[in-house]
Parts: structure tokens; sequence; C-alpha cells
């Protein structure tokens, strides 16, 4: 699925400096524990948590995650968002829930990731 769709889909806001990158996200994945993240992970997986924080961001970089999805209209810090830029890590933002978020993706076709995630 288009990152794109998932935009459109969710009704989310990009907050990363510059144009939304058309990445390709093979499979999406919720979690708000780091480790969930690092036990099953795939490349150009989009991450969707609810926890805002530089250990967050650090790990979908370490994990090769495709892009972050903040739920909840979680408000970021300005430094995270700098950091998400220079790591050309795609982060996005959505009002709804992680439960709504991750159903509205799995319903429209975006598989999930196996394992802890």
């Amino acid at each position: 699925m288009k990152l794109s769709i998932v935009k459109e889909l969710l009704k989310a806001e990009l907050l990363t400096e510059g144009e939304l990158v058309d990445t390709e996200i093979v499979a999406g994945g919720a979690a708000d524990l780091m480790k969930d993240i690092l036990a099953k992970s795939a490349g150009n997986a989009l991450l969707i948590t609810g926890v805002v924080s530089q250990e967050v961001l650090e790990t979908a970089i370490s994990a090769k995650v495709g892009a972050i999805l903040f739920v909840r209209g979680k408000k970021l810090p300005i430094d995270l968002l700098e950091r998400a830029h220079d790591a050309n890590m795609q982060v996005l933002r959505t009002k709804h829930s992680m439960f709504v978020a991750s159903g509205l993706l799995y319903v429209n076709g975006l598989k999930g990731l196996d394992g802890t995630w």
C-alpha cells in the first residue's frame, strides 16, 4: 500500500518537512514497547504508535521502518521532527486511535506483521 493511501485513509497529516515520498508500505504493526518493534519488523513497514519519544524514532530508524504514524493527534517536539527529517523518516499523525487506525488499514488491504507486533 502506498503511503499516500495510508495518509488519505486516515486523514493523516505529514509532519516531516517536504513532500510526501510515496513509499510502498509492505505491512503495518502497532506497538508502544520498543522491544516489540525490534523483535519483529520489516523494511518499509508502517509503525503505528501512541508513544512520542526520541527512542521511538531511533528504534524505527534502526529497524528500517518505512514510516511512523502517531495516533490520537499526539503533539511532537520539533527536535524529534528535525531528527526524523535528517534520517529521511516520514512521520504522520492521525486523530484516530491505534485500534481504529490499524483496523482501517487492515480492512483496506494492508497486511499486519506476524509475531509480537
